[in-house]
C-alpha cells in the first residue's frame, strides 16, 4: 500500500538519483532530507516500494534506483506545475525572435537549443506528409552540380532537399525536369510519387539531357519526403551519461537515434511504457532510455513533435517546462490557417 510515508520516501529516492546517479541508501534520506523517520522504518518502506515494483536494488549496493514503472508514477503524481526557468525562456524566445527563420531552420534551432540546455539528444518529428499531395516544386541552381529544391503539399507544408550531383546539370535541364514535375504529378499524394516517377521515365529521357542523374535525384528526395521527417542533436550527448557507458546499451540506442521509422509510433513499441502528464507532453520508457514529447501545430490538419532524449534519470520537471515552451513557441510563430500565418 502505498502511504503518504511511503510516497515522501519514494519521492526523496527519484530526486537523489536524478541528481547523483547513485542509488539511495537510507542514511542518505535520513541525513540530506531530513526525514522524521528511523533508518530501520525507512529500510523497510523501500522494501515495500521494491516489491510493488517502483523501486529497483543494484547489485553494487544496499540503495535502491527508481524502476521505470516508479518513473512513470512519479511523472503521473509528481511532477512540479513550476513555469520555465526565466533565463531559460529568454533564451529560448531569441532564439526565435532574433532570425528570420523558416519553420524547418526553427525546428532545428529548436533542437540545438534543447540539447545545449539539457546535455542531452533532442530530436524533432516532421509532420507526416504521405498523405499530402504534392502542389508545387521549385529547383534554385547553386551551381552547375548543387541544386536546393522545395516541394511544396496542398497543406502549405513545405520540404528542403540538397541535390548534389556527380556531374554538370544545365539550367535548361533543369527547367525542363521541372517543367515536367510539375504538369504530371500535381495533385498527387506524396506516398505515391516513387509510383508516377517511373512512368515518366520515357519523357524524361527524351526531353532532359542529364536525365538519369536528375531522374535518380528526385526519385531519393521523394522516398525521403514520404519517409524521413526526423531530425536529431547532440547525439554525442549520450557518450557523457553514466547510464550509457555499457557499450551495449549505447549501440543499442546509436541504432534507435539511426532508424527514422521507429520514432513517430515510440508509445506503441512493444516494452515501451508511456504516460501523458497534466502539462499535455507525453513521456515513453523504452530499453532504458527515456523520451519526452510535446507537439506543436504547424496547420490545420499537421503537427510535429519535438523530443528529449535521454537516460531515464533525467529532471522531468525542468524538460517538460523547456520543451513544451519551445513547441509553444515554433507554433505561435509558425502556425497557419488557410496558409496565411498568424501574426
Amino acid at each position: 500500500m502505498l502511504t503518504p510515508r511511503r510516497i515522501e520516501i519514494f519521492k526523496a529516492i527519484v530526486d537523489e538519483y536524478i541528481r547523483t546517479a547513485e542509488p539511495v541508501g537510507s542514511k542518505t534520506l535520513q541525513q540530506k532530507y531530513k526525514l522524521p523517520y528511523s533508518s530501520a522504518t525507512i529500510r523497510n518502506d523501500m522494501q515495500v516500494l521494491e516489491e510493488m515494483g517502483y523501486l529497483e536494488k543494484t547489485h553494487t549496493s544496499s540503495g535502491r534506483v527508481p524502476s521505470t514503472l516508479g518513473y512513470k508514477f512519479y511523472c503521473e503524481n509528481m511532477l512540479n506545475d513550476s513555469s520555465l526557468d526565466k533565463k531559460m525562456e529568454v533564451a529560448i524566445r531569441n532564439a526565435f525572435e532574433a532570425s528570420n527563420m523558416n519553420m524547418e531552420e526553427a525546428i532545428q534551432a529548436s533542437c540545438n537549443i534543447l540539447s545545449e540546455m539539457t546535455n542531452l539528444t533532442t530530436g524533432a518529428i516532421g509532420p507526416d506528409s504521405s498523405e499530402q499531395r504534392l502542389q508545387h516544386i521549385k529547383i534554385f541552381p547553386v551551381d552547375a552540380r548543387n541544386a536546393v529544391c522545395v516541394f511544396i503539399t496542398d497543406t502549405g507544408h513545405t520540404e528542403t532537399r540538397s541535390f548534389h550531383f556527380d556531374d554538370v546539370v544545365s539550367l535548361k535541364d533543369i527547367e525542363s525536369c521541372t517543367e515536367i514535375l510539375n504538369s504530371k504529378l500535381h495533385g498527387v499524394k506524396i506516398s505515391e510519387l516513387v509510383e508516377h516517377m517511373e512512368q515518366l521515365k520515357p519523357e524524361f529521357a527524351s526531353q532532359v539531357q542529364r536525365h538519369d542523374m536528375l531522374f535518380t535525384a528526385f526519385v531519393q528526395a521523394f522516398i525521403k519526403f514520404a519517409s524521413e521527417n526526423v531530425y536529431f542533436s547532440g547525439k554525442d550527448r549520450m557518450l557523457y551519461q553514466p547510464e550509457f557507458e555499457d557499450i551495449d546499451k549505447l549501440k543499442e540506442l546509436m541504432r534507435m537515434l539511426d532508424d527514422s521509422t521507429v520514432w513517430r509510433d515510440i508509445g506503441n513499441q512493444e516494452r515501451a511504457v508511456a504516460v501523458t502528464t497534466n502539462r499535455g507532453a507525453e513521456l515513453t520508457w523504452l530499453n532504458d532510455v527515456a523520451i519526452i514529447r510535446s507537439t506543436f501545430r504547424v496547420n490545420e490538419h499537421d503537427s510535429g513533435q519535438l523530443m528529449v532524449v535521454g537516460p531515464s534519470r533525467m529532471n522531468y520537471d525542468r524538460i517538460v517546462a523547456m520543451i513544451n515552451y519551445a513547441a509553444q513557441m515554433i507554433e505561435k510563430m509558425y502556425f497557419s490557417i488557410g496558409g496565411e500565418e498568424n501574426e
